[in-house]
């Protein structure tokens, strides 16, 4: 049955995958359209085809190796120093390896002098380059949305879980109580496991985060107002500084870092609580914050990913990961021991944040990125009404051909990660379990 659920864990993901990529070619490939430039092809993977149609003037299909997809606009670059045109493929992946103007001049029909896509404004670029990014950022959010008010999530409550007998500063590593420790603010207090806190200081309290500032801002007496077999019973504790862990403001622990506090004394039960819509949008600005962070801090943790992979180091839960290792990830959803509601929710949480990792990736100002290809038309743009203002020549469509060589090394550096994170993902997987 481990196995049989592990498998079907991994089958989920890769459709889940497979249409995230399909719905990122159809915001290119719809916008494209809208805006008259011819496309030969839209496919979903790469490698050799498994199965093609042709409707109207675009063949539609699937590839046998499901990490990406492209569509084919005709004339992504401007005309060379011959005179002739490219097409140019929208994927990250065959962008680098296609053929340059020469040999894309040949897919060039009759009537597509005015279907180029270079020929198009640059505001019309950048939505149809934008417009496949924008569709995973729909979806993430759609989804993410959807999960936290419809499932709920796993979180920690304003219920006890468990009471401290002393007062511990969490720099010491221990969690057993010494001779001359003084006991904690909350046992002394009264406080049980199961109470439910629903006031601090008579103002009324639902979420743990509210509380847990209240309780850290706060040092001597206070009224700790809680739910004990359907009865409101008001306690009296004298709270004391305490040194404590350190929280960002998406609130996980910054390691090694400690801040001196209010100290109560308790740990929260955890339990999965659905969000209001307010709460929701909140935890997606969180979410996306957090995804642009670990973007920019790519590159600090490729020494631990590659200690983790070659060596001895321990891969992290924050590691990067890949395709292979999310896939792995989706096999152990299934198997968690948790209720199925819960597994399909942490399964649709998994697929958006390849969608939400999708559109911030693309948006790098890198090609072969389509932030790449939206950043040379804002160029382009720019350059133009540059030259109307100073009532100089219009120098005409930027290039993008030229800074090819740029996109080979971006491409190529990109393998190499891709490649390191697969190796990873084999031999020293991310788990959840």
């Amino acid at each position: 049955m481990t196995t049989l659920m592990t498998v079907l864990g991994i089958v989920v993901f890769a459709v889940g995958l497979l249409f995230s990529i399909a719905w990122h070619e159809l915001g290119h490939l719809s916008t494209a359209k809208l805006f008259g430039v011819r496309v030969p092809q839209y496919m979903v993977g790469f490698g050799p085809t498994i199965f093609s149609r042709k409707k109207g003037e675009t063949e539609y299909g699937i590839k046998w190796i499901p990490f990406g997809g492209y569509i084919r606009m005709i004339g992504m670059f401007p005309p060379g120093d011959d005179g002739r045109i490219a097409a140019r493929s929208t994927s990250p992946f065959r962008g680098m390896i296609e053929d340059a103007r020469e040999a894309a001049f040949e897919e060039l029909q009759p009537g597509d002098e005015k279907r180029l896509f270079y020929t198009r404004k640059p505001w019309k670029r950048v939505i149809v380059m934008f417009a496949g990014p924008f569709m995973n950022l729909i979806l993430a959010v759609a989804i993410f949305m959807g999960v936290l008010m419809g499932f709920g999530i796993n979180t920690q409550t304003t219920t006890v879980s468990s009471v401290s007998d002393c007062v511990i500063s969490q720099n010491e590593n221990r969690d057993i109580c010494r001779k001359g420790d003084e006991p904690s603010p909350a046992k002394a207090a009264g406080l049980r496991p199961a109470d439910r806190i629903v006031a601090f200081d008579g103002v009324p309290i639902e979420e743990w985060s509210v509380l847990q500032d209240r309780i850290r801002d706060t040092t001597g007496t206070a009224t700790i107002t809680v739910e004990r077999n359907g009865e409101q019973v008001a306690l009296t504790a004298d709270l004391v500084e305490n040194r404590l862990v350190k929280y960002d403001d998406s609130g996980r622990v910054i390691k090694g870092e400690y801040v001196t506090a209010g100290f109560l004394g308790f740990s929260p039960a955890t339990g999965v609580v659905q969000q209001s819509f307010g709460q929701s949008v909140e935890r997606m600005g969180g979410m996306v914050a957090s995804g642009a962070q670990a973007l920019i801090d790519l590159p600090s943790k490729v020494p631990a990913l590659w200690d983790a992979t070659f060596g001895d180091g321990v891969r992290e839960a924050d590691s990067p990961m890949g395709v292979v290792g999310a896939a792995r990830v989706g096999g152990e959803v299934f198997n968690l021991d948790i209720p199925p509601q819960q597994q399909v929710a942490t399964m649709l949480f998994l697929v958006a944040g390849f969608n939400l990792s999708l559109f911030l990736f693309n948006m790098l100002p890198l090609l072969p990125l389509d932030g790449g290809h939206i950043a040379g038309a804002l160029w382009e743009s720019l350059r133009r009404h540059a030259a109307k203002v100073f009532r100089r020549p219009d120098p005409g469509p930027f290039d993008v051909a030229k800074l090819m060589p740029v996109a080979y090394v971006v491409a190529g550096v990109f393998i190499c990660f891709t490649l390191l994170v697969l190796v990873a993902d084999l031999v020293n997987p991310v788990r959840i379990s």
